[in-house]
C-alpha cells in the first residue's frame, strides 16, 4: 500500500505547504483567505484518502470518508468564490449565493447512504462508493470547473498586461487541471477499479506554486529565492531517495536481502556516488530555467554602465538606457525623467526604442503623488508592493501616476540627498515579475545613471559657462577695443588741444618779436621812399638810404627766420619715417621760446654735435618734445641768474642720439617725479598749465622707440635726457593720434 500512498501524500504536502505559506504571508485579502480555505479542504480530503488507503477496518474508512465529504462539498462554492474575487467579477452575485446554498443543501446527506453508500476494496485500498445523491456533487463540481475556466478564458482574452495574462494562465493550468483531476475521482466512486486521478493533484499544484513564486499570483510578495529553491530541491531528492530505498527494500525482502548490512552499505555507496552529481545537474537546470537571463543582465548592465559613464549628453544616456533595457533586459519600455531647468516639473527625456512602446511624453509636477512619495522615501517604488496597500489613498494615487507612465518599477535618481529625476521601468516582455536580483541590478544601473546624468549636467554647465565666458570675453574685448578707440580719439583731441594751446602761446610770444623788426623795416622803407621822391638827392642822403635798406633787410630776415622756425614746429605730417636733424629741431624750439620769454629768459647755452646723424621720426612731434622740455626748464630756472644747457650727442655703442637739457632750477621732488608723466598732472597754479605737456612728450618719445631719463638734485638742478634710436628695431608706422602735430 505504501506505493499507492505516495501521490496523495505528495498532494497533501503541497496543500499543507501552500496553506502554511498563505497563512505566513498573512490573510490580508479575501482571495488569500479563500485560498487558505481551499488548501484546508484539500488537506482534509487527502488526509482522508491516506486513511482509507491504509486503514484495515471498513467502518473506519467509511466514517472518515463521510466526515471528509462534509467539507468537500464546500469546495464547489469556494472555487467559484475564489475566482470571482481574483478576477474582480461583481456581476451575477446570485451564482455565488446559489453555489453556497447548493453546498449547504448537500452537507446534511454526507453522513447518509445518499452520498457515500459504502466502501469498496481496491488494490490501492478502500475507496467510497457513491450513493444516489453523489452525481449532484459531480454535477456541481463540473459546473464550478466550467464556470471558472470560462471566466479565466474571458479574462485572458481581455487582458493586455502580459504579467496579468501569465498569472491567469498559471492559475488556469494549476487550479483548472487540479479541478479536472479531482473531478475524475468520480470513476472509482462509481465502481470502476481506477486509481483516483485526483491523487496526482500535486502536479498542477506544483505548476501553481511555480506561478505563485514567479508571478506572485496572489500579491503576497512572494519572490522565488535561490536558497529556497535549492532547499526544496534537496527535500525532494531526499524524498525520492527514501522512496527508492523503501521500494527496493520491499522488492528485495522476498529474497531475504532487505535490511541487511550489505544492502544498506550498497545503497549508501550508490547514493553517495549519484546523489551529488544528480543534485548539481538539477541545480544547473533550475538555474537555466529561473535565472537564465540574470548573467546576461549583469553583463548588459556592466557594458551599459561603462557606456553611459563615458557619455556627456543626457539625451544619449537616455537612448542607451532605453535600447539596452528594451533589447537586452527585455522590458517593454524605460523612460528617464529629469527635473526641468525652467519649470517645477519632471519631463521624460528622449528614450530611443521605448518611444514606440510607451505613451507619449508625460510631465509630472513636483506636487504629484509619485514625486512626493519618492521625495519622502527615496527608494524604489514597486507596483506589486504597493498593490498590498490599496486601502491607503496616497498609495492609490501613486499607482495612478505609475499607470500614467506605464511603470512597473520606478527608481529615483537621488544626488546629494536631492531628487533630480527618476527612471520608470515597464513590465518584462515575458510577463514575469521582477525578482530581487532584477531589482538589485536595475538599482545598480540607476545609481550609475544618476552619476552619469550629473556628469553630463556638469559638462553641459561647463560648456554653457565656457560659451558665456567666450561671449563675455568677446563683449569685453569689443568694449575694450571701443574704449581704446575712444581713448585714442580722446588722446588725439587732447594732443590737438595741447598743440593748439602751445601754438597759441608760441604765436603770442613771437608776435611782439615779429612786430619790432617789421615795424622798423616798414619805417625805414617809408622814409627811404620819401627821400627818393625828392628831386635833389645828395650823396650823403644816398649813403643813409643804403644803410637803412640794409638794416631793413636784416630785420626782415630775422622775422623770416622766426616764422620758419614756427612753421617747422607747427607743420602737420603723418609720417614717422622722415629723416630728422635733431639739432635743427632744438634750434627752432630755442628760437621760438626765446622770442616768447624775452626779456625774462634765462641764459641758454647750446652744445650741439655737428656730426649728429639724422634719425627716422616726425619733425614736428620731436619739436613739440623739445619745446615742452625747454619751456619747463625756462620756467624752473631763475630769469636772470639761471642757466640752461642744451646739448646733443651720439652713442655709437647703442646707436642712440641723445638730447640733454640741464637747468639750474630747484629740482623735482621725488613725490612729484613718479607722477610727472601722468596725464593732467601739474604742479602749476590753475590756469597756468593743463598737465599734458610731459605726458604727450612721453607718448611721442615712446612712438619713436626712445626713452627718457631724469636726474634731479636740489643743488644742481634737473637733467632731462631723451634717447632716440638711429635704426629702430621695429618699424615705425603712422599713428592715429598725431601726437606730433603742433598746428590745427
Amino acid at each position: 500500500m505504501l506505493l499507492y500512498s505516495i501521490p496523495p501524500f505528495l498532494t497533501l504536502l503541497c496543500y499543507i505547504a501552500l496553506g502554511l505559506l498563505t497563512l505566513h504571508k498573512g490573510l490580508k485579502t479575501l482571495a488569500n483567505k479563500l485560498l487558505f480555505l481551499i488548501c484546508l479542504m484539500g488537506t482534509f480530503l487527502y488526509v482522508d484518502i491516506l486513511i482509507i488507503f491504509n486503514v484495515g477496518a471498513r467502518s473506519v474508512a467509511l466514517a472518515s470518508s463521510r466526515l471528509d465529504h462534509c467539507c468537500v462539498v464546500f469546495t464547489i462554492p469556494l472555487f467559484i468564490h475564489f475566482f470571482r474575487v481574483y478576477l474582480k467579477i461583481s456581476a451575477h452575485k446570485w451564482v455565488l449565493w446559489l453555489a453556497y446554498a447548493y453546498a449547504c443543501s448537500l452537507m446534511p446527506f454526507a453522513f447518509t447512504v445518499f452520498l457515500i453508500e459504502e466502501m469498496q476494496q481496491h488494490t490501492f485500498g478502500y475507496f467510497g462508493r457513491g450513493g444516489p445523491f453523489y452525481p449532484l456533487i459531480g454535477a456541481g463540481a463540473a459546473f464550478a470547473l466550467l464556470y471558472c475556466l470560462f471566466q479565466i478564458g474571458k479574462a485572458v482574452f481581455r487582458e493586455k498586461n502580459s504579467v496579468e495574462k501569465n498569472r491567469l494562465k498559471y492559475l488556469c493550468a494549476g487550479f483548472g487541471t487540479m479541478g479536472i483531476l479531482n473531478g475524475l475521482n468520480v470513476l472509482p466512486i462509481l465502481g470502476y477499479p481506477v486509481y483516483p486521478p485526483g491523487t496526482f493533484s500535486f502536479i498542477p499544484l506544483a505548476v501553481f506554486a511555480v506561478g505563485l513564486f514567479r508571478y506572485d499570483l496572489l500579491d503576497m510578495g512572494v519572490i522565488l529565492k535561490k536558497s529556497l529553491l535549492y532547499s526544496m530541491l534537496t527535500a525532494l531528492l531526499i524524498c525520492i531517495y527514501s522512496l527508492v530505498v523503501t521500494l527496493a527494500n520491499i522488492s528485495l525482502s522476498h529474497y531475504g536481502l532487505g535490511g541487511t548490512l550489505s544492502y544498506n552499505l550498497t545503497f549508501f555507496l550508490v547514493v553517495a556516488t549519484i546523489f551529488g552529481p544528480v543534485k548539481r545537474c538539477i541545480q544547473q537546470y533550475l538555474d537555466r530555467m529561473f535565472y537564465r537571463k540574470k548573467y546576461n543582465y549583469q553583463k548588459t548592465i556592466k557594458n551599459l554602465s561603462q557606456t553611459i559613464s563615458a557619455t556627456m549628453n543626457v539625451n544619449r544616456i537616455a537612448r542607451h538606457l532605453s535600447d539596452a533595457t528594451v533589447n537586452q533586459v527585455m522590458l517593454t519600455g524605460c523612460h528617464l525623467f529629469l527635473e526641468n531647468d525652467s519649470g517645477p516639473d519632471f519631463h521624460a527625456v528622449s528614450t530611443g526604442l521605448s518611444m514606440a512602446l510607451s505613451p507619449p511624453e508625460t510631465i509630472l509636477a513636483h506636487s504629484s503623488p509619485l514625486i512626493g512619495y519618492m521625495k519622502k522615501h527615496k527608494k524604489a517604488v514597486i507596483k506589486t508592493k504597493l498593490m498590498e496597500r490599496l486601502k491607503d489613498t496616497t498609495v492609490v494615487n501613486v499607482l495612478m501616476d505609475m499607470e500614467t507612465i506605464s511603470a512597473e518599477i520606478v527608481l529615483p535618481l537621488v544626488f546629494k540627498g536631492r531628487l533630480n529625476g527618476f527612471i520608470s521601468f515597464g513590465q518584462k516582455k515575458s510577463g514575469e515579475l521582477f525578482s530581487l536580483e532584477d531589482i538589485d541590478l536595475l538599482a545598480t544601473l540607476t545609481s550609475q545613471t544618476s552619476l552619469a546624468v550629473e556628469n553630463a549636467k556638469s559638462y553641459r554647465q561647463l560648456g554653457d559657462l565656457n560659451k558665456t565666458l567666450e561671449l563675455r570675453v568677446d563683449e569685453r574685448t569689443k568694449a575694450l577695443q571701443l574704449a581704446l578707440f575712444e581713448k585714442e580719439k580722446t588722446q588725439e583731441q587732447l594732443v590737438r588741444s595741447e598743440s593748439l594751446a602751445s601754438i597759441g602761446l608760441l604765436v603770442a610770444g613771437t608776435a611782439h618779436e615779429l612786430n619790432n623788426p617789421l615795424t622798423s623795416a616798414i619805417s625805414l622803407l617809408q622814409s627811404t621812399i620819401e627821400d627818393l621822391d625828392k628831386p635833389d638827392v645828395s650823396i650823403s642822403t644816398g649813403t643813409q638810404i643804403m644803410a637803412d635798406l640794409l638794416f631793413a633787410g636784416r630785420e626782415l630776415t630775422r622775422a623770416k627766420t622766426i616764422i620758419a622756425s614756427l612753421l617747422g614746429l607747427s607743420r602737420q605730417t603723418r609720417t614717422y619715417n622722415e629723416k630728422v636733424d635733431l639739432n635743427a629741431v632744438i634750434g627752432d624750439a630755442v628760437r621760438v621760446l626765446k622770442n616768447q620769454f624775452n626779456p625774462a629768459c634765462p641764459q641758454i647755452i647750446t652744445r650741439f654735435d655737428a656730426s649728429l646723424p639724422r634719425i627716422p621720426g616726425n619733425y614736428a612731434s620731436l619739436g613739440q618734445v623739445a619745446v615742452n622740455v625747454i619751456k619747463n626748464a625756462i620756467q624752473a630756472a631763475a630769469p636772470v641768474e639761471g642757466r640752461i644747457i642744451l646739448s646733443t650727442d651720439y652713442e655709437p655703442h647703442h646707436r642712440h642720439v641723445v638730447f640733454s637739457c640741464l637747468d639750474t632750477g630747484p629740482g623735482i621732488a621725488p613725490a612729484v617725479r613718479k607722477d610727472m608723466f601722468k596725464p593732467f598732472f601739474t604742479t602749476k597754479e590753475v590756469g597756468d598749465g593743463t598737465g599734458l605737456g610731459l605726458y604727450i612728450s612721453h607718448e611721442i618719445i615712446h612712438k619713436h622707440n626712445g626713452h627718457v631719463n631724469i636726474e634731479s638734485d636740489p643743488e644742481k638742478g634737473t637733467l632731462f635726457q631723451v634717447k632716440l634710436p638711429v635704426n629702430p628695431h621695429k618699424a615705425i608706422s603712422p599713428v592715429h593720434t598725431h601726437a606730433a602735430d603742433l598746428g590745427p
